[in-house]
């Protein structure tokens, strides 16, 4: 019998080792189809090279940018998202449970987020650099402007939604309002706390890049204008590429996170 579910067993991983053998392979397969499509098209002049750049410009804009200040920028882009992250999700989770403790301030100040949510923050860029000044006071605070609401909204929505029959036995038994909190809500709202910052990882790296666009002197939303404005849109798609590359180790990071709290939650 033992040797009979070991074999089973064997087939299982084995099927989703091919699984994810697959799945990666079929995404760098795509992606090498569409640069070798995007740079035959380019040189057979089927599509503007100058508007859309093609894949070998890149790569040299790349290796021209490797041997100046590219790390430069992206260690500045990375430190405005991150410190943005941090101030947004901390402070976010903390005002969701003081609004979760009070259903007075909740109910006062519901129409202000949900106004705050819709309203454009790029539209704040302006005060906040009047406010703060220009440089990276003012991009980080673009960032959690940016991120701060939905972690708010986000938390306090899986806060009230928490199972109301295991709060009221918990009344039941005494517990306070604090235990109830660490306790019972804090722990049913784990993957709430995650999907947030999930989210919370690609709204602040908008943010930054919001805030560079308006002031700033480095990053890659600064390497992104200026291209713009001098019309070379190779140095544009490159920042956009690495840009992207790097929104997707952030979000890589959010997810080892979510393993190693999922490890520790359950000791897996």
């Amino acid at each position: 019998m033992k040797n009979n579910i070991s074999v089973e067993r064997k087939e299982y991983l084995k099927k989703i080792r091919k699984r994810k053998f697959t799945i990666i392979f079929l995404q760098i397969a795509i992606l090498v189809a569409f640069l070798v499509i995007w740079e035959i098209l380019a040189n057979l002049e089927i599509i503007d090279s100058f508007i859309t750049s093609k894949p070998s410009r890149i790569f040299e804009t790349f290796m021209n940018l490797s041997s100046n200040d590219l790390l430069k920028h992206i260690l500045v882009t990375t430190y405005e998202t991150v410190i943005g992250f941090l101030i947004g999700t901390t402070l976010g989770v903390f005002i969701a449970i003081i609004l979760w403790w009070s259903d007075y301030l909740s109910e006062i100040f519901e129409p202000y987020l949900v106004v705050l949510n819709s309203l454009p923050k790029v539209a704040l860029g302006p005060i906040i650099i009047i406010w703060v000044g220009a440089g990276t006071p003012a991009i980080i605070v673009m960032a959690v402007a940016i991120s701060l609401i939905v972690t708010i909204l986000e938390n306090l929505n899986g806060f009230l939604k928490t199972d109301k029959e295991v709060i009221k036995m918990a009344k039941t038994f005494k517990a306070t309002k604090f235990q109830i909190l660490t306790k019972i809500v804090i722990p049913a709202n784990i993957s709430t706390f995650i999907n947030s910052l999930k989210v919370n990882i690609g709204l602040s790296l908008v943010g930054v890049i919001s805030g560079e666009f308006l002031v700033s002197k480095a990053g890659l939303g600064y390497l992104i204008v200026y291209g713009g404005q001098v019309f070379k849109l190779d140095l544009v798609m490159t920042s956009v590429i690495i840009l992207g590359i790097l929104a997707g180790i952030m979000y890589g990071a959010v997810l080892l996170l979510e393993k190693v709290i999922t490890k520790t939650r359950f000791n897996i």
